[in-house]
């Protein structure tokens, strides 16, 4: 399975390929980008999960479609950053078994 660094890299080369200039917009211009993905996840997840009424195409294939675009412009925040995704998730999940240990109930 392909790590979120391989992601990262196989986004790397297919802008490269594609010539973009400049190859990746700003942070700013990514985190609204972001934004708006969070935004079609979060209408999705009220849809088909919340109060409102979902619509022809609301599926759970489309949430997950909506969920790989939030991915796609994380990574190109991160490799605009030249950020490690990889040692990003380990290190939440470093401070979830060690810091956030205790913060939630456990099952009896």
């Amino acid at each position: 399975m392909p790590s979120l660094t391989d992601y990262q890299k196989q986004i790397d080369e297919f802008l490269e390929q594609e010539n973009y200039d400049p190859k990746y917009w700003s942070p700013s211009e990514i985190v609204t980008n972001l934004a708006e993905e969070f935004g079609e996840v979060a209408t999705l997840i009220n849809r088909l999960y919340g109060p409102k009424s979902p619509k022809p195409g609301d599926t759970d294939a489309e949430l997950e479609h909506e969920l790989g675009d939030m991915l796609f412009a994380l990574a190109t925040l991160a490799n605009s950053l030249e950020l490690n995704l990889d040692a990003a998730i380990q290190h939440a999940i470093d401070k979830a078994q060690t810091r956030d240990l205790d913060r939630f109930p456990r099952k009896a």
